[in-house]
């Protein structure tokens, strides 16, 4: 494939703060490696057929990138297009020589137009300002009858302290109003799963549908569950940033669930119950 020449210097952080310089290749990953058997089953459900061209925008550490070369087969072509130089880096090093990893801002795309018979796109969309501006830059890389789809995972387990409401409602409160303190963000800006059908139909998509698919674990669990439950949710999003928006004691409680130190750890309770969402809306260009 030829690229087109283009400028990819991003003069303006993306809604979440995304430059090319940002790099957070392990949550990337470890999120990858836990959602795989959704992941998998959403691209299965998208009946890609051998021969088929097929870009993904803003994707990360390329593991979705060997999945779609699966669906498409040797005669098919798969491209990754990724902001961040870091995370560019580690999804060329993790797919074959036949994938092309391109280091570029989606709003420069430097690929040719109506080229391309899918756009898959996960957790990617909700980090631009203008998500209708991002979907319509994304339709104008499709052929005629060529597809996009959006998929987003929750931003938070809608279920993960099955025995304690309170303090996950509260913890989930607690979340919500960090990433509106740190981003400038309101609550309109989080909600992006609920955005996708709208963002697609705004952008002049058509016969657009949706899917949502549960990523449900349960105690014991597998090793790549733990390690992003441990290490992305607990460590990180529900970690000390949440201590100003919690009282001492609901802190106190969370710290000693989410610390595997702790006899209350709540990655090994017998009763540990785990709930995310990942839902996919695919649309099609006239």
């Amino acid at each position: 494939m030829t690229l087109l020449s283009a400028d990819n210097a991003t003069t303006t952080p993306g809604l979440l703060g995304d430059t090319a310089a940002r790099d957070y290749a392990s949550k990337l990953k470890q999120f990858n490696a836990f959602a795989q058997p959704e992941l998998r089953q959403a691209i299965a459900g998208l009946g890609l057929a051998a021969g088929m061209r097929v870009v993904d925008v803003g994707c990360g550490t390329g593991e979705a990138l060997s999945w779609l070369t699966e669906a498409v087969g040797a005669d098919g072509l798969v491209v990754g297009m990724e902001l961040a130089a870091a995370h560019a880096a580690r999804a060329r090093a993790a797919t074959a020589l036949s994938v092309l990893v391109v280091q570029a801002d989606l709003l420069k795309a430097p690929l040719p137009a109506a080229a391309f018979d899918l756009v898959w796109c996960v957790n990617t969309v909700n980090h631009l300002r203008d998500p209708v501006a991002g979907v319509t830059l994304m339709a104008g890389l499709l052929r005629s009858g060529g597809r996009i789809a959006l998929g987003q995972s929750s931003l938070l387990p809608d279920m993960m302290f099955a025995w304690d409401a309170r303090l996950e409602r509260l913890t989930n409160e607690a979340v919500r109003q960090y990433y509106r303190d740190r981003y400038g963000l309101s609550e309109l800006d989080l909600t992006a799963v609920r955005s996708l059908v709208g963002w697609l139909r705004s952008a002049g998509l058509a016969n657009v549908r949706v899917r949502t698919l549960p990523i449900e674990r349960i105690w014991p669990l597998d090793a790549a569950s733990e390690s992003y439950l441990r290490e992305v949710i607990f460590h990180d999003t529900s970690g000390e940033r949440l201590r100003p928006y919690l009282s001492a004691q609901d802190y106190e409680r969370l710290a000693r669930l989410c610390d595997p130190r702790s006899p209350d750890y709540a990655l090994h309770r017998p009763d540990l119950h785990v709930l995310q969402t990942f839902t996919l809306a695919v649309g099609q260009v006239r």
